[in-house]
């Protein structure tokens, strides 16, 4: 391994559960389910065939993110590997934003991410969707 640091794996940072929806389609999932998708689609919280609402992956992921800091030494640094969705959940819980201004924060590419940070006001987001290595800000030091 290039870093030779620990990877850990952990249930909590898994891809939302969509139920009767997983392994379909969009065209497939409109047709079989078209009230739901358009309730989903308008922003409404809905159960997506039947699975997990984006509140209670957010709740399951940001335990997990959250102990990891925990653990951390002084100016340590954690790298978390998730789905997009997953990812997006979490960043609109440690943000304080409502849930139903989540889906606000664009998908992310693939092997893309972002970052966040954390300061005496709380939680920050310095990056998002990004693809290139974080580039310091004028005002960010601290």
């Amino acid at each position: 391994m290039l870093t030779d640091l620990e990877v850990h794996h952990h249930e909590g940072l898994r891809e939302t559960f969509a139920g009767e929806w997983q392994g379909l389609t969009n065209s497939e999932i409109r047709a079989r389910y078209p009230e739901q998708y358009e309730a989903w689609a308008r922003g409404e919280p809905v159960r997506r065939g039947g699975g997990e609402l984006a509140t209670e992956v957010a709740d399951r992921a940001v335990l997990v993110l959250l102990d990891a800091v925990g653990k951390l030494p002084e100016g340590g640094t954690l790298v978390v590997v998730s789905h997009g969705g997953t990812i997006r959940t979490m960043i609109g819980r440690l943000l304080g934003m409502e849930p139903q201004l989540w889906e606000r924060f664009g998908g992310l590419s693939n092997c893309c991410w972002s970052v966040l940070g954390q300061d005496a006001r709380g939680w920050r987001l310095l990056e998002h969707n990004a693809g290139t290595l974080p580039q310091p800000v004028i005002g960010d030091e601290t």
